[in-house]
């Protein structure tokens, strides 16, 4: 993303110009891709002010005192918990803001990984300031933001949303520890979610699964 700057944890500053978002909230803990985007957001006149967190942990506490953010930036790949794991926290609140995906992997997988998840959007790192604008803009306006051309989700998918948690992190290669922390699921309960979807695929390990679901459409 374009040249980026501003301090973690504190707010940014806009122009008095009419913006479409007040607060936004930015999860990433790469600390100077994080203050290079929230300043590009202050530059672009998009938000008037950005919050940035590095963990999902950092951003529930965030959440769960402010109530007044409109969207949330969410990087995948965190330290710890994935960046996914944020999204169940937010069936919570009454009115949860917006979430847009952003990430360095831009696959299909991983785009369909975020739609699938609950999100409204999803903008790859490298995209530039247009993108950046086009899709704050669009979500401003409730309406999703994801690459063109992709399709919903296959309708014959039978699996139950946590289920699909499970997938979608499997296909990532993450092993059960990494799942268990991931979804804060007891061990027991991340296996009998796999064994349900692999009796579902009619697969006997995660490889099959992964390249199955695939196919299907799942992933």
């Amino acid at each position: 993303m374009d040249a980026i700057t501003s301090e973690t944890g504190q707010s940014v500053g806009c122009p008095t110009q009419p913006l479409p978002l007040n607060k936004v909230l930015l999860v990433d803990d790469h600390a100077l891709f994080a203050q290079g985007l929230a300043g590009l957001i202050r530059q672009e006149g998009l938000a008037e002010s950005v919050i940035t967190a590095s963990s999902v942990e950092v951003a529930s506490s965030l959440l769960a005192h402010q109530d007044d953010f409109q969207l949330i930036l969410l990087d995948i790949a965190l330290q710890g918990e994935t960046g996914l794991a944020l999204l169940p926290r937010l069936a919570v609140h009454r009115d949860p803001p917006p979430v847009v995906i952003i990430s360095s992997s831009e696959d299909e997988a991983t785009v369909r990984a975020a739609r699938a998840a609950g999100a409204s959007g999803f903008l790859a790192k490298s995209a530039g300031r247009s993108a950046l604008v086009s899709m704050v803009r669009s979500v401003s306006r409730g309406e999703g933001y994801f690459p063109g051309g992709l399709e919903p989700v296959a309708q014959d998918l039978s699996l139950t949303p946590r289920q699909m948690d499970v997938l979608l992190l499997l296909a990532q290669g993450f092993p059960n520890k990494r799942i268990c922390q991931s979804l804060n699921l007891t061990e027991h309960t991340v296996k009998t979610h796999l064994k349900a979807i692999f009796t579902q695929l009619g697969v006997h390990n995660r490889t099959e699964c992964v390249n199955l679901a695939r196919t299907r459409g799942w992933l």
